[in-house]
């Protein structure tokens, strides 16, 4: 009964998720409905993937059902629509609760609902560089101390809550362009801390871990800074797509089923 009330739920979610970028069926292209929970970290099937992080995974996405712009236009959106095209008969769902100006305290306000309640099989986070810009902003300060302890605290939640998920953190990044390298000393400063804090929760939570900032530095031996990142801090289209391509070299060898 425990296993069916599971399923019924993690169903209910996925299809019914309301305002946001739910991935719910469309009618016609997935199975019916199993009288058993099917769900294997082996073969894949009906797998929920789940992007949460500020306005590098928001990417502008819509709050409702309008499906041209649900994934918004960021890396989130490319990983989504690769997967979704390769990977036909798995039934994938895909979130993305990314949200513009967020930081890491933003995420535990709206964990539960947000997170918690959508039951992903695999969860990425990427978040830390709108709290490296509060500190050099002076404004709404996120200290370093409370960007870490925010961040064990809502993977030890998530982990209590959901044993058997898969959880990725992306490493924050930037670029010397725009404001950010008009004060690269303060900036290269705050992000190194919290790149160095998200690789030592990855290796004590035993996640997976997608190094992006040297992916960066060495795209920039082929072209300008401003070519990947036109702020500094957003991507530029090839920076989304220099991100959805590490980002599933990564993942792919601890989910096998999308080689």
């Amino acid at each position: 009964m425990e296993t069916n009330n599971k399923y019924m739920r993690r169903t209910f979610i996925k299809k019914l998720t309301a305002s946001g970028a739910a991935a719910f069926a469309l009618p016609g292209l997935l199975p019916a409905v199993p009288a058993v929970e099917t769900f294997s970290n082996n073969d894949g099937k009906n797998f929920t993937f789940l992007f949460q992080g500020d306005s590098i995974t928001d990417g502008n996405r819509t709050r409702d059902n309008d499906w041209n712009h649900i994934m918004g236009h960021g890396y989130a959106c490319l990983i989504a629509s690769r997967l979704w095209y390769d990977f036909t008969d798995k039934g994938f769902h895909f979130f993305n609760r990314g949200i513009s100006g967020n930081k890491a305290t933003d995420l535990a306000a709206r964990w539960q609902k947000d997170t918690l309640d959508i039951v992903p099989d695999l969860l990425s986070i990427l978040i830390g560089v709108n709290g490296a810009n509060s500190v050099i902003d002076n404004r709404n300060i996120e200290t370093i101390a409370v960007f870490e302890e925010t961040l064990r605290t809502l993977l030890t939640q998530t982990k209590e809550q959901l044993p058997k998920i898969k959880i990725v953190l992306c490493e924050p990044f930037i670029l010397p362009v725009g404001r950010v390298k008009n004060n690269w000393g303060e900036w290269y400063a705050e992000i190194e801390k919290r790149q160095q804090v998200v690789k030592k929760i990855a290796t004590d939570f035993n996640t997976i871990h997608v190094s992006l900032q040297e992916e960066f530095n060495n795209a920039c031996k082929k072209a300008p800074a401003e070519y990947w990142i036109w702020d500094g801090i957003h991507p530029m289209p090839a920076g989304h797509e220099l991100i959805a391509r590490k980002w599933i070299n990564t993942v792919k060898k601890e989910l096998h089923f999308i080689q």
